[in-house]
Parts: C-alpha cells; structure tokens; sequence
C-alpha cells in the first residue's frame, strides 16, 4: 500500500472528505486528487501536516503499523578537536582487553574521586 493510498483510508476511517482535509491541511484539493488518480505521494514536507490532521505518527503513515513503540537513544554529541573526542578515538582503537582496563581506571577514579569529595565536605 502505498503513502496515498493509506491517507485516503485514513480520511476514510476518520469519516472526513476530501475536502475536508483539504481545507484542515491547506493542501490544493487538485493535489490531493493527483495523489489519488497518479498514485503520487505527498511532498516530504506535508508530512507531519498530514499526520497532525489525521491524528497519525509519521511511522503509522509511511510505513502502515500501528501502536508502534519507540524506544529512546541517549546519544551523547562530541565535538571533534576536544579532549572528549580524543578519548573516545583513543579508546576506539584499542583492543577489547585494554578497553575494558580504561573503563575500570575511570571506575577506580571516580571512586577517588568521590572519596575526595565526601572528605572535602567534613
């Protein structure tokens, strides 16, 4: 099934015509009906437009599965030419072995670390 083809279910589903999602989109009805007889899709940039108005996620209209699950990615963004970015191109090249000694070292530093901070507090 195709993109069209799953917004003109959805407009069904919703018991909306089509111009009725014309006038909620502001997208040309003349366009809509292209996608209809050419079996075009709409421009990327109508997407979240037409998910908004038909109540959709981008991933249920592209792909057509419902009630998917997304699953957050903490992504941690380092500037090349920092200290940060060198570490971690230094940790990269090593072998398995010596990685996980570079991750017990920070481990054990921030054990010292943590040490010095509860005897500053005193």
């Amino acid at each position: 099934m195709t993109i069209s083809d799953r917004i003109f279910q959805l407009i069904q589903e919703r018991g909306m015509s089509q111009k009725e999602f014309s006038e909620k989109t502001g997208i040309a009805q003349s366009t809509i009906s292209d996608w209809k007889r050419k079996s075009m899709n709409p421009a990327a940039d109508k997407i979240m437009l037409i998910c908004d108005v038909l109540k959709v996620s981008p991933y249920e209209l592209l792909a057509g599965q419902q009630n998917v699950k997304y699953e957050a990615t903490d992504l941690l963004h380092v500037s090349k030419g920092t200290n940060e970015y060198e570490v971690i191109e230094k940790y990269r090249g090593l072998e398995n072995l010596n990685q996980s000694r570079v991750l017990g070292y920070i481990d054990a530093l921030k054990e010292v670390q943590g040490s010095d901070r509860k005897d500053n507090k005193k």
